[in-house]
């Protein structure tokens, strides 16, 4: 049975609405994208395989919501927003659904096709750019995301701006993808919101010890450890280690 039969057999006969369904559980099974409580954002989800995925691993305690410009219809515990993703006007639907913030954003989104390969690829990745772009404007801190991309020049480019902005990025290639399918998953870990980057530089003030001997000093409300300090210094740091919610430094002077 060639592979794309099996997991489309697999699909109807375990109610999901897309074999993409697969993809998705096996991303969330190798990078932790998903989990009871959190709240995920499906970009471009109709029909909606991977809202039925997502809605299974938040559990009646988390939140999901499908965003598309079709009509997506209706799924337990699973909240729609007919509209454009790149509008502010649907980012504000969105957030006052999340209500507290969004843990993770997906997205499964492809062009059309043209069997014109460079230019489906192009497509692929302006539809990834968008969905990039939402993601940072939507996630809380140390948020995660995975979107479909095409293989291709310009994918290594996409990924370098991803990786700006993320603690991690990991190319994947799910078993459920076609045998002659070019697509690619991109999945990001741990969105950073802080206001520094690894190899940055900059003037600090020691306010604290922290219980590890290391001196905490504050950047726009952003924590940053530096070691080999005191209280009160004032030092000019580098920054060596940016996690979401905290940061490593060492003293230059």
């Amino acid at each position: 049975m060639a592979r794309k039969d099996h997991y489309y057999n697999k699909a109807k006969q375990e109610g999901y609405r897309s074999r993409a369904a697969y993809k998705l559980k096996q991303l969330d099974r190798e990078e932790n994208l998903l989990g009871e409580g959190k709240t995920v954002v499906d970009l471009g989800a109709a029909p909606g395989g991977w809202l039925q995925v997502a809605a299974q691993e938040v559990g009646e305690s988390g939140t999901v919501i499908g965003v598309d410009l079709q009509r997506i219809d209706p799924l337990d515990n699973v909240e729609t927003v007919r509209g454009d993703m790149t509008e502010e006007e649907t980012k504000d639907e969105v957030r006052e659904i999340a209500g507290e913030g969004v843990d993770v954003v997906v997205s499964d989104m492809a062009p059309n096709m043209t069997g014109e390969y460079n230019l489906d690829h192009a497509r692929s990745i302006y539809l990834a750019r968008q969905a990039f772009e939402t993601a940072t404007d939507v996630l809380d801190a140390g948020g995660d995301f995975a979107v479909k991309v095409f293989e291709g020049q310009d994918l290594p480019g996409l990924r370098e701006d991803i990786e700006d902005e993320f603690e991690y990025v990991r190319t994947m290639g799910p078993d459920a993808s076609r045998d002659e399918s070019s697509e690619l998953y991109l999945v990001a870990k741990g969105r950073l919101t802080s206001p520094l980057r690894e190899g940055d530089t900059v003037e600090v003030e020691i306010e604290d010890i922290g219980s590890e001997g290391d001196g905490v000093a504050k950047v726009d409300g952003y924590t940053l450890f530096v070691s080999g300090v005191e209280q009160g210094d004032t030092v000019e740091v580098k920054v060596t280690d940016v996690k979401p919610n905290y940061g490593f430094a060492e003293r230059l002077d």
